[in-house]
């Protein structure tokens, strides 16, 4: 859930002031190749004419691409689970889930990253998002940063990358070389790696154990990849998370019962789980909240088994925090 802020050293294959212009040329001859191989960077027929609709014409044709997007994440859930089930062992194992990416991409794993401590009460360093260019692409662009493959491995070293670890790099077009460099590295770790793209035959399939590759198709905006393929990024990301999270014990039922209430927030929302998750009076979880320094799980269990808050504790970690095998322990 922390943001890390890489190493600034100037990219690889950004273009500078004394490459020569023939080989400036080149490359950028080469770049507008491979993109037209890219699906996501691919002209729309659906929307060509779509600087002449109505207002509503043009939200009409945007949501009808949005609604592709849910069914070609579907898709890809045998593969995500297999990110899932890596993620929730490396946490098991005291190890982390890493998201890595530039631009969009990278911003949409710090977004999911950081919202994993107020959802489900674990550590900062337990999920990290890392972003070509540093905290400051997160607002701004960084003119190179996805380009220098050098950087993503260092910003992994300066993380202290371990086996233990499980690193998802995230590129809608897959090409991105930031991404590449820090799959490789992780992999060359013993690391699971997985990889999120939007076009078959990405180059970050190259070192992922597991690929997600959910085509979405061009999107609305010929190259606007923050659009359709943005969207099918947060889906997963969300789907990786949560999860991983409820694997590692952090809900009851469907509720998210390791919320800490630390202010008047989340001392309302920890109240409304208590109630929902037993079926109790508002007294009665009240009172429960009031004897465990308000800790939703561990005032549920004093409340389905009768026990106090010492005794509701200690039962919880014996079930490694899992509430659900606390209470059938109980019945």
């Amino acid at each position: 859930m922390s943001t890390h802020k890489p190493s600034t050293t100037s990219p690889s294959l950004s273009n500078s002031t004394s490459e020569p212009a023939e080989h400036t040329h080149s490359t950028v001859n080469e770049l507008a190749q491979s993109l037209n191989k890219i699906i996501s960077e691919g002209r729309n027929p659906d929307s060509l004419n779509i600087d002449t609709l109505s207002t509503v014409g043009i939200l009409r044709c945007i949501n009808n691409e949005d609604a592709k997007v849910a069914q070609a994440v579907a898709q890809e859930i045998p593969h995500i689970a297999k990110a899932v089930d890596a993620a929730t062992i490396s946490i098991k194992s005291g190890g982390r889930l890493i998201y890595i990416g530039a631009g969009t991409s990278g911003r949409l794993g710090i977004l999911d990253a950081v919202e994993c401590r107020p959802t489900f009460s674990v550590p900062d360093s337990l999920v990290v998002g890392v972003i070509a260019g540093g905290e400051s692409a997160i607002q701004h662009a960084v003119e190179g940063a996805e380009d220098n493959v050098e950087a993503g491995k260092t910003d992994l070293q300066t993380l202290a990358l371990s086996q233990k670890d499980t690193v998802i790099g995230i590129s809608a077009s897959g090409r991105t070389p930031y991404v590449s460099g820090a799959l490789e590295y992780a992999r060359s770790l013993g690391c699971f790696t997985g990889s999120i793209a939007c076009s078959p035959n990405a180059a970050i399939f190259e070192n992922a154990d597991t690929s997600i590759c959910p085509i979405v198709g061009p999107e609305v905006l010929t190259g606007s990849t923050r659009m359709k393929s943005g969207t099918a990024q947060k889906l997963i990301l969300n789907m990786i998370s949560t999860s991983t999270m409820i694997k590692l014990g952090k809900t009851y039922q469907n509720l998210m019962v390791d919320v800490n209430a630390t202010n008047e927030k989340l001392k309302a929302r920890a109240l409304r789980i208590v109630m929902q998750a037993t079926e109790c009076s508002e007294d009665a979880a009240l009172t429960a909240l009031s004897g465990c320094d308000n800790k939703a799980k561990v005032a549920i269990l004093m409340v389905l088994t009768g026990q106090n808050a010492e005794q509701a504790a200690a039962q919880l970690n014996a079930n490694d925090g899992y509430l659900r095998n606390a209470v059938n322990e109980s019945e």
